[in-house]
């Protein structure tokens, strides 16, 4: 997760004189690692899942949810727990947890303790895994707290209490939000293992300015405070216009203060200005080593055009700072929340060479890098601003032009925290300076170079996806991905389309209610040519059953090493523009016409290859039916839930506002239901119940 040393974090007038330092020194890094690992080769498929969560605690006298800011004191008590676990007293294919800090002081990471194989086995212990995790950690909560797997607390920022215990804005000192108290910031998300290895209340005592310092340094390079503006979902009375009576107008404690009343809060918007409202926010997380490095490239190109799709299927975030907001999704609120651009790379000033960086570094994915015939060049047409010096170092060292852009594209960042003590390092050993860029560009999708001295390969991490309510629902969409990722490699599909419309795609994916009534571009033919049904790949490095006679092998592994398949001797190109189409997401997942379909076809279809008894199929069918469901309609994302409870609710005024005590009833209300209590068909299946693999009954609160 990046830079692992303590040290002192260096404010940005002294980090900005080793920007380039930093920047040489990690594409050395690159470079080494390169010579190290780019012909390694047959790494098995080894993946996992990150899960994050919120702490809520429960004033039921008052009737308030507030975020839990005892971070410290939870993972401190969760590592001597899970210290103290062995193997032994865990459930079955499962290893000891591990819990990691994130960037709000309320949020903990949970991820398996070890790799999930390409095994059945495995791939069904998802559920029983992650309800283990969240089981662990609410058995050393407090009894009025809860973790949450919800992906944005709704009254986070509000006018008075929404955390325990209560912290005044006014001293915000890294962000100068006018809403969030530099209370909320975990001092030093990023670095879990220094947690981990120094004990939790010790290090983050002594880390408390890392990540006020990343927070601080943003608004300094950028030259103001971050500025995020959510469409207000307008109901019957929500007042026209809507000027937001609940920022401080008037404050007068730090510069940019008056942003908000000179421009930067918008009218008939959500206006919030820190870090904090886009970094706090829980999301899921899947990463997947490769069989080689060109294996993982052409998943990652796969990926991406996937990404804003399951961004809209996983909706779950319509409420921000107390109100009802016109979107969904959480990704531009995060995208905003780390802009550090200047206003001259945003193109609202004039700059002396016209240099503009057209996105934030939290962002969608800019270049395909795939390097293979099936990656045409008109596909990366979106403007991509690129570091030339890195790009020349890297063709001039053997690296071929398309990856050599992408890391170059990379590398125009800044560094945003530096460590005095650790600005020196062995090239050769070390790879945190290429971190320190590599793992600050956040985008839906990213490719994983492996790591100096460890076992690890070439990886993949799909990033695009919202925290569900329940495990099972995470369960579902992770072994999802895991079995269209299996599909992709075998089947050699051809997810292709420009940049520019997967672009188009994210902006869709976050409006209200776009899984249901939304459009997005999609390739119409993903077979490779010549095929009209989905073939598998003869296998290189495979585990297969005996062949029945007549009968292709099926598989007992999901595996890696598909070979990519050559180009044909003759391929009619025609334009780029008649390759995809605008489908609707019941027709991406289902099918549309002889040529495509559907992923949940391509799927089912990889499936039928593996070797999988009736009732591990039908646990798989119960997870792929939630998808299906998903994307035909007939059960409703998060966000719709969400903002139907909350328009249905006594209390609510039609005003677009989530009062206190809404937003109390409606967490109380995804507890019962995470716990199987509360009935919801519209959202989940009627036979739902959470589980520890042997499907237990609910407990209470």
């Amino acid at each position: 997760m990046g830079l692992l040393y303590l040290g002192t974090p260096l404010n940005w007038d002294e980090a900005k004189q080793y920007a380039h330092h930093i920047r040489e020194h990690g594409i050395t890094q690159f470079l080494h690692t390169w010579d190290r690992v780019k012909d390694r080769w047959g790494d098995e498929l080894l993946w996992g899942d990150e899960v994050e969560y919120m702490v809520v605690t429960f004033d039921d006298e008052g009737k308030n949810a507030k975020l839990s800011l005892r971070q410290t004191e939870i993972l401190a008590k969760l590592s001597q727990v899970v210290g103290n676990l062995t193997d032994d007293d865990t459930p079955a294919l499962m290893t000891v947890p591990t819990f990691h800090p994130e960037y709000g002081r309320y949020m903990l990471e949970s991820t398996p303790g070890s790799p999930y194989t390409g095994s059945i086995p495995d791939l069904l212990s998802v559920e029983t895994n992650m309800h283990y995790r969240r089981t662990l950690a609410r058995r050393h909560l407090k009894a009025n707290e809860i973790p949450f797997t919800f992906t944005s607390f709704p009254r986070l920022g509000t006018y008075g209490v929404f955390t325990e215990p209560y912290f005044s804005p006014h001293d915000a000192k890294s962000s100068h939000s006018l809403f969030l108290p530099e209370e909320i910031t975990n001092p030093h998300a990023r670095f879990p293992s220094v947690l981990h290895h120094l004990g939790c209340t010790w290090a983050q005592n002594l880390l408390s300015k890392l990540f006020s310092t990343l927070t601080a340094n943003i608004r300094s390079r950028r030259g103001s405070k971050v500025a995020i503006n959510l469409p207000i979902f307008i109901d019957e009375r929500t007042p026209r216009p809507f000027v937001d009576p609940t920022i401080p107008w008037q404050r007068s404690i730090y510069p940019e203060d008056p942003e908000a009343k000179n421009g930067a809060a918008l009218i008939d918007h959500i206006y919030m200005d820190a870090m904090g409202f886009g970094m706090g926010c829980c999301c899921l997380q899947l990463t997947f080593q490769s069989c080689n490095v060109d294996e993982a490239r052409r998943m990652y190109d796969a990926l991406i055009p996937v990404g804003p799709i399951m961004l809209a299927l996983t909706a779950a975030s319509p409420a921000w700072r107390g109100y009802l907001a016109d979107v969904d999704c959480r990704w531009n609120v995060i995208a905003g929340s780390v802009d550090d651009r200047t206003p001259e790379e945003r193109g609202l000033k004039p700059s002396k060479d016209n240099y503009i960086i057209p996105k934030s570094r939290y962002d969608s994915v800019d270049l395909y890098i795939a390097n293979d015939w099936t990656n045409k060049p008109e596909y990366n047409d979106a403007p991509v601003p690129y570091n030339e010096g890195v790009f020349q170092r890297l063709c001039d060292h053997g690296i071929d032009e398309v990856l050599a852009k992408h890391m170059a594209h990379l590398f125009i960042r800044d560094p945003l925290v530096i460590f005095s003590e650790t600005i020196d390092q062995d090239d050769a050993t070390s790879n945190d300076h290429f971190e320190n860029i590599q793992s600050t560009n956040w985008q839906t999708v990213r490719f994983k170079p492996p790591p100096p001295n460890s076992p690890i390969g070439w990886r993949v991490e799909f990033r695009s996806m919202e925290v569900q309510m329940t495990d099972f629902e995470n369960a579902a969409f992770a072994v999802f991905i895991v079995l269209l990722s299996r599909a992709i490699l075998a089947f050699n599909l051809n997810f292709y389309i420009p940049i520019s419309k997967v672009d188009q795609n994210m902006a869709r994916a976050q409006r209200r209610d776009a899984a249901r009534s939304g459009k997005f571009y999609f390739r119409k033919d993903i077979l490779p040519p010549g095929h009209t049904t989905p073939t598998i790949s003869p296998p290189s490095c495979s585990i297969s059953s005996s062949p029945v006679e007549g009968a292709p092998a099926k598989e007992k592994l999901l595996r890696n090493c598909f070979p990519p398949i050559p180009r044909p001797s003759y391929v009619e190109d025609g334009p780029i523009e008649d390759e995809y189409e605008e489908m609707t997401v019941e027709e991406i997942f289902t099918g549309k016409g002889s040529k495509f379909p559907g992923l949940l076809g391509v799927v089912e279809a990889y499936i039928d290859t593996l070797d999988v008894d009736e009732g591990d199929r039908l646990q798989i069918s119960k997870y792929l039916d939630l998808v299906r469901r998903r994307a035909i309609g007939s059960l409703q994302t998060p966000a719709t839930w969400i903002r139907n409870f909350v328009r249905s609710h006594p209390s609510y005024n039609h005003d677009s506002v989530v009062s206190q005590e809404i937003n109390y009833d409606l967490m109380v209300a995804v507890d019962e239901i995470e716990r199987g209590v509360r009935r919801v068909p519209e959202l989940l299946p009627e036979d739902y119940m959470p589980t520890n693999g042997y499907h237990s009954g609910p407990s209470s609160r």
